[in-house]
């Protein structure tokens, strides 16, 4: 009688995205210190476990442009 293997039920992890260090802010007037402040608003939930990744310091700092354009804190 043969022995068969066992399919291992363990899924192939997912590709993570790898932290990353915040980038200098690319809109002038922009400080990474906001930028910092508004990602935390932001990921709250997410920075207790996991780093933030440049797409979300990109999105952080598009967050906050946009946020300060329409309330006219940032002139263009």
């Amino acid at each position: 009688m043969k022995k068969e293997k066992k399919k291992s039920s363990v899924q192939p992890k997912q590709a993570t995205k790898a932290p990353h260090e915040q980038p200098k802010p690319f809109t002038p007037g922009i400080t990474k210190g906001m930028v910092r402040q508004r990602a935390f608003e932001l990921f709250r939930d997410k920075l207790p476990d996991e780093s933030l990744t440049l797409e979300d310091w990109v999105l952080a700092e598009k967050d906050l442009v946009e946020t300060m354009q329409t309330n006219g804190l940032l002139q263009r």
